[in-house]
């Protein structure tokens, strides 16, 4: 075959099997023997070929056979033997072109169509290589096996199909075939992969050493190396030729190009002078722009003193409604408690009452308790009486008498009943100041619940304002790459998918996401789409698995968790289902499907399979979608329904939509951009007021509690005063008073009394204490009753200056309404004014608009300009009087121009061109140079290896010979002695006998393929010339070679039975059989035929 095409290759190549290569060309032979032998042993340590051999090969309607095959060669040798005419050469004829090589090439015919067997309209072959192990071939792919069919036609076309070893097409392109071979180092054209019957026999009978060197060349590809370096070398001769030429031609592009420069010099001031010219006229249309923006600016600043203007009018507006809104407020909260006074007043009158009848009742039974204890009192006295005469008695007896003052006790007990009454007071202002402290407590306990609540809320708010600034980002990113409107991961992400499908790691590109795909038809329906779709809308596709995992890997790289889009599984086809009869069709409303506008039919059957698009109603009125699927039965294969708000309709069910607005289909980019930036300011708005209520709440907080602070340490003091009070208490109330010592004589007497007056005492102190406990409810009945008369009159006294600042609250609002409408007027006043202003200015600015735009199409760029119109005009009327009176002395000034830039640039790039051209011929030199090296010491080495194997080889055989190459003449002689005894006279091969001379043509092509590599070697009727002696040696020679090296594999046709072969499981013989009576011929025509095959 000729050169291969590298491009062709579609996947980076395995790491191949490398050519053993010798870099010592003076090497001694026995050293080259011991290489070789070492090379030998390592060769058959190596593993059975796992890519490039032949496994089987089939043939149908090929050259004379109907049926060839199918035949299954082995790993390692393979005799094909058989009489003649039984197919032996058509198999090697079919190897060659079943794997691209012409039909010269096979020496068998001229054109492929002499292959088709007659009375047949084509002919097939079928070829299965190997594919294993680690330099496989697209391995996923292909698998374990590639099979390459070939099918040629009777017109000479022919076609092939690659597949796998499942039996799928994979492709049916040439360069994939030639990608195959290249990866495999197959070389159908090479003569020592396959030398086929007529080569070999052209090679005994060929007495020309010319012929044997180029038979050498082509075997080992140093022809088409030497063939590209000669057309390299002409190409450079040519590429000489042209740069002498260029220099020739540039010698007159200079000359010519100096002589137009000096002619445009000539008129150079003439070009200056209309330049100048030119440059006025752009003034001249920018100075009328300036002068009308001149205009213009006074009006503009007028219009934006008084838009300030408007701007301190609505600011005393909003100031009045404020005030208006805070007296209107004041006035309702002024009523309001006035309103709840009245109720309180109202509401304590019952209770008055009652009060007023439990204390008459209680003043009652205190009156009879008074009685009662005023019997026991004088009771008490009587028999005090007597006691105080007894005692009186006593008294005179005895010698001193211990008398307490009386004074001392009642300032005693003033003392106490004063601290009594500190201690009650004390007590009053600590449950006073308790209950202020519970109040500032639930007050701050509110406070807190609030700030928390608002906390919440605003955190809240800041979270959805950055979503939806966010999504503002995203859309406007989104006007310039819509794919960015599914993320801003999207266009990263599919660009990785492109780049590793063009690698090759995808069989079928995957698609998504899937609502790049899709466009509603109706803009209304697009939210209802969206809600119906969901996740679908940036969910991917993938034909199957394996493009799944990888997709996923990508996905890895371009998406945090979390985030990642879905990706469905579903086989691509390019037709969209059939769902005429699964589908719903309703007169009025359309299904989800035919509602969408889908470009890719894998979309479509993607969405069908998964949503059941094509069973979803779109009904836009969420009435009507309620009576079509609640009313009655739903239409028929209709599940659901969804409005063009988003509302998901079921049967039995109802479910409301959360989208607001669609965020990936829609086509109104910038309504979609004004709608969130309204939303945006109105939620920056609510922060704005939900901060200050925040630091309102806050400050109450912090007044609250420095007030109940304050409240804990007054309750504090109060708490030490109740101690230090109750002490002195208790100090005063312990002073005892001591009694004198009773006489004897009076003291029965004495006892007896005071038994009486104990007994008295004691039913009066019960009855007083019953007394005091009815006074002290007495007491506490009255003070209910003074407190709830001081509520009365107290809410009475409050009501009055409320109704006062009522009636002021309402002078108020009346007073603050009134300046708001006199702002108002003011306002409307001031705006027809600035209305009047701005449409004086629009006339202006239109007329500006349309001078601006004569100007640009005069000159583009804007030029400040400080001259008037009218000095402008002057000067462009002399100017061009001026310019009339150069053009008639000079001719044409544009024709002189045109001369001088044409004649420039054509100067100009001969030169560039003929500098490029030398610097590439040196860079060429220099690397042919090197080339030429390599090549050489290459020669040197194969020339050497092959000289060394083929002496190793006559030396088995005991006989010697040499291979002598004249490089310079290209010549090849070969010379052998066929016993070692004559060794001193070698003979030339012209000499030897038939069979001695195949046995010489076997040891050479045996060294050719020690210093080649290809996966598979053919012979047709190697042994054609040699007697049993010589063919038992070869056929040695030739297994030796084959069991070194199990990893190739060797096919040999031979007519000879092979019977006498050694039994081998690497040893595979295929028999074909004896050909049929009447067996057609072929029809060969001459070599000289002019038809070639594709």
């Amino acid at each position: 075959m000729g050169k291969r095409k590298e491009e062709s290759i579609s996947k980076p190549r395995s790491h191949k099997r490398q050519r053993q290569e010798y870099t010592n060309e003076h090497s001694e032979d026995s050293n080259e023997e011991e290489n070789l032998s070492s090379e030998s042993n390592f060769s058959s340590l190596s593993s059975v070929g796992e890519v490039g051999i032949i496994e089987s090969i089939q043939l149908k309607n090929f050259m004379c056979h109907s049926m060839l095959g199918p035949f299954q060669f082995g790993s390692n040798i393979n005799f094909v033997v058989g009489n003649n005419g039984s197919g032996k050469s058509s198999v090697l004829t079919a190897l060659i072109v079943g794997l691209g090589g012409k039909a010269t090439a096979t020496n068998r015919g001229s054109a492929l169509k002499m292959f088709v067997r007659d009375g047949e309209t084509s002919a097939d072959i079928s070829i299965t290589l190997r594919n294993q192990g680690r330099d496989a071939f697209k391995p996923e792919v292909y698998g374990s096996s590639i099979i390459v069919n070939q099918h040629i036609n009777l017109d000479g076309s022919r076609s092939y199909r690659l597949k796998s070893k499942s039996g799928t097409l994979v492709s049916s392109k040439k360069e994939e075939l030639i990608g195959i071979l290249d990866h495999f180092n197959i070389q159908v054209d090479n003569p020592v992969s396959v030398l086929t019957q007529e080569m070999s026999k052209h090679f005994l009978q060929s007495k020309n050493e010319g012929d044997k060197y180029k038979f050498f060349m082509k075997a080992t590809q140093l022809e088409q190396m030497k063939e590209d370096y000669s057309y390299i070398m002409k190409t450079k001769e040519n590429t000489c030729n042209q740069i002498e030429q260029g220099v020739e031609r540039l010698q007159e592009l200079k000359l010519l190009y100096c002589e137009k420069r000096e002619r445009f010099k000539s008129i150079g001031f003439l070009s200056d002078m209309r330049s100048h010219l030119e440059d006025l006229k752009h003034k001249m249309a920018w100075a009328v722009v300036s002068e009308m923006e001149k205009e213009i600016q006074p009006i503009k600043e007028g219009i934006r003193a008084e838009e300030e203007n408007a701007k301190k009018f609505i600011q005393k507006i909003e100031e009045c409604q404020v005030k208006v809104n805070e007296a209107e407020k004041k006035y309702k909260a002024i009523q309001d408690k006035l309103i709840t006074i009245g109720e309180e007043a109202k509401a304590l009158q019952p209770q008055c009452i009652s009060l007023k009848a439990d204390v008459q009742a209680r003043r009652k039974a205190v009156s009879e308790a008074e009685v009662l204890y005023n019997r026991f009192k004088i009771e008490f006295k009587r028999l005090g009486k007597d006691d105080e005469q007894l005692c009186k008695r006593i008294e005179e007896l005895k010698s001193s008498a211990n008398q307490i003052s009386e004074p001392e006790k009642l300032e005693r007990q003033r003392k106490i009943a004063h601290l009594r009454e500190q201690l009650k007071a004390f007590h009053d202002e600590e449950i006073m100041i308790g209950q202020q402290m519970e109040q500032f407590q639930q007050a701050i306990y509110k406070c807190k619940e609030e700030n928390t609540r608002l906390r919440r809320e605003d955190l809240e708010m800041k979270q959805t304002l950055e979503t939806k600034q966010r999504q503002l980002r995203e859309l406007r990113d989104s006007k310039t790459n819509t794919l960015k409107r599914f993320g801003p991961h999207m266009p990263a992400f599919l660009e990785a998918v492109e780049t590793a499908y063009r690698e090759g790691r995808f069989r079928h590109k995957p698609i998504g996401p899937l609502g790049a795909f899709i466009h509603p038809k109706d803009a209304e329906l697009t939210l209802a789409v969206e809600s119906c779709l969901k996740g679908l809308v940036q969910a991917f596709c993938c034909d199957n698995h394996s493009d799944e995992r990888n997709l996923q890997l990508l996905m890895l790289k371009h998406y945090p968790r979390g985030f990642r889009p879905q990706i469905i599984v579903n086989k691509f086809q390019n037709q969209v289902y059939d769902v005429r009869h699964s589908g719903v069709n309703h007169p009025e409303f359309p299904s989800v499907l035919t509602a969408l506008e889908i470009d890719h039919a894998v979309v479509a059957n993607c969405l069908i399979d998964v949503r059941g698009i094509e069973r979803i109603l779109l009904i836009k009125n969420s009435r009507i979608a309620r009576e079509v699927m609640q009313g009655n039965k739903p239409p028929r294969n209709c599940r659901e329904a969804f409005t063009a708000e988003g509302d998901q309709v079921f049967e039995r069910r109802y479910y409301s939509s959360d989208y607001v607005r669609p965020k990936f289909l829609s086509k109104d980019v910038e309504a979609e951009i004004s709608h969130l930036e309204e939303e945006i300011k109105n939620k920056k708005q609510q922060m704005t007021a939900s901060q200050q209520r925040l630091c309102s709440i806050q400050n109450e907080i912090r007044l609250n509690e420095e007030h109940l602070q304050g409240h804990r340490r007054h309750q504090k003091d109060l708490q030490i005063k109740i101690r230090r009070t109750n002490a002195e208490i208790a100090d005063l109330e312990n002073i005892e008073e001591h009694q004198s010592v009773d006489i004897c004589a009076l003291e029965e007497e004495a006892e007896e009394n005071k038994g009486k007056m104990e007994s008295v005492k004691k039913d009066m102190q019960e009855q007083s204490r019953k007394m005091e406990e009815l006074k002290s409810i007495l007491q506490e009945a009255e003070k209910k009753l003074e407190e709830m008369k001081e509520k009365i009159h107290q809410v009475e006294e409050i009501a009055g200056p409320i109704k006062d600042e009522l009636n002021e609250a309402d002078s108020e609002v009346g007073n603050s309404k009134r300046r708001l409408q006199h702002y108002q007027d003011k306002q409307k006043e001031h705006l027809a004014c600035i209305k009047r202003h701005k449409d004086l200015l629009a006339a202006k600015e239109k007329e500006l608009e349309e001078k601006t735009a004569q100007a640009r199409q005069i000159y583009s760029e804007r030029i400040e300009v400080s001259r008037t119109v009218k000095s402008l005009d002057a000067e462009m009327n002399r100017l061009r009087e001026r310019i009339n009176s150069e053009n008639v002395r000079h001719g044409n000034r544009e024709e002189i121009v045109q001369q001088f830039h044409d004649a420039k640039e054509r100067y100009e790039d001969a030169n560039n061109k003929v500098k490029n051209l030398k610097k590439f011929i040196k860079l060429l030199e220099e690397i042919m140079t090197q080339r030429f090296k390599i090549y050489r010491h290459f020669l040197r080495l194969l020339s050497l290896r092959c000289k060394l194997y083929f002496d190793h080889l006559l030396r088995i055989r005991a006989c010697s010979g040499k291979i002598l190459f004249d490089h310079k003449n290209e010549t090849l002689s070969i010379t052998v002695q066929p016993r070692e005894e004559d060794k001193a006279a070698l003979n030339d091969m012209r000499s030897l006998s038939g069979g001695e001379r195949s046995f010489s043509t076997v040891c050479f092509i045996l060294s050719l393929w020690s210093i080649t590599e290809s996966p598979f070697r053919c012979l047709d009727e190697f042994d054609v010339y040699m007697d049993m002696v010589n063919r038992r040696i070869a056929m040695d020679m030739i297994l030796k070679v084959a069991d070194s090296q199990r990893h190739r594999q060797f096919i040999l046709l031979t007519p000879q039975t092979m019977s006498s072969l050694p039994t081998s499981s690497h040893i595979r013989i295929l028999r074909m059989q004896d050909p049929e009576r009447g067996q057609r011929t072929l029809k060969f025509k001459n070599r000289n035929d002019k038809e070639q095959d594709e």
